[in-house]
């Protein structure tokens, strides 16, 4: 009895080391793969960062975004299986995103004197949206606050942050409004709906904006344009392309709020 459960055990040891041996030649077999897709699709990490960057200028260094989203990029070259997931462009980009937008929200972007700044100009938003039926001008809101116009311009690009992460999606299941603005596709029935809806609450929205902001938004989020390609198209400062664009991404943000209100 004794020679027949150590000739047993000596079996389940053979059969364990196969395993293993298995399992790490799968791993040797899958590693080159997984850092050629790294090194692929290593430019998609510093294109996003740059985009981010350059809209935000947010208290986070460049390399501690690019570090960000290269260990996403990591994550999904190892992770990625191509009998259960999209096609590893698609599945690293949300990925990286995911990764970057993460490092993003680690982070406290607005002081309380901020908050409470953008809290006001979003009352006033609010109840003249109730009153009129539309956004309130820029002028409008800075004179109901009893600051400038470049002030309240001040105010929208510092707290931009606030606002890019909402135009970002809420949650990895749920609709983006910049991809919504970039017009990208979702597959699942539900989700065409919910984004159907969408599409028309933001093609209202940005019909009342005005002419400049909405051909900003149009040109960055549907044309990808730079700021600084903006700026030569529109004919005006990249400066001014950035308080327009704050401008507008505040309206969009707040229509983003009653949407997800409403739901």
């Amino acid at each position: 009895m004794t020679d027949h459960r150590q000739q047993q055990a000596v079996l389940d040891d053979q059969m364990q080391l196969k395993s293993l041996a298995a399992r790490k030649y799968a791993q040797q077999q899958k590693q080159p793969n997984a850092d050629q897709r790294v090194t692929q699709f290593l430019p998609m990490v510093h294109k996003l960062v740059s985009k981010v960057t350059s809209y935000l200028q947010p208290p986070l260094t460049r390399d501690d975004l690019v570090s960000a989203g290269t260990i996403g990029l990591i994550k999904a070259a190892h992770d990625y299986d191509s009998t259960k997931n999209a096609e590893f462009q698609t599945y690293a980009y949300i990925r990286i995103r995911g990764a970057i937008i993460d490092e993003l929200r680690s982070w406290s972007f607005a002081p309380p004197s901020l908050n409470k700044q953008l809290q006001e100009a979003q009352t006033i938003h609010d109840e003249v949206m109730a009153h009129t039926g539309h956004s309130p001008s820029d002028e409008e809101v800075a004179k109901k606050m009893g600051i400038g116009v470049d002030k309240l311009y001040k105010t929208y690009e510092q707290g931009r942050a606030r606002y890019f992460l909402s135009m970002s999606g809420y949650t990895e299941d749920e609709p983006a409004l910049a991809n919504v603005l970039a017009g990208s596709e979702s597959g699942q029935p539900e989700q065409r709906i919910e984004r159907e809806e969408l599409v028309h609450d933001l093609a209202d929205a940005i019909e009342r904006l005005p002419q400049k902001q909405r051909q900003i938004v149009i040109l960055y989020y549907q044309q990808e344009l730079t700021m600084k390609e903006i700026a030569e198209v529109l004919e005006i400062t990249e400066s001014r392309v950035s308080q327009l664009h704050s401008s507008a991404v505040f309206k969009l943000g707040s229509l983003l709020k009653d949407h997800d209100n409403a739901r």
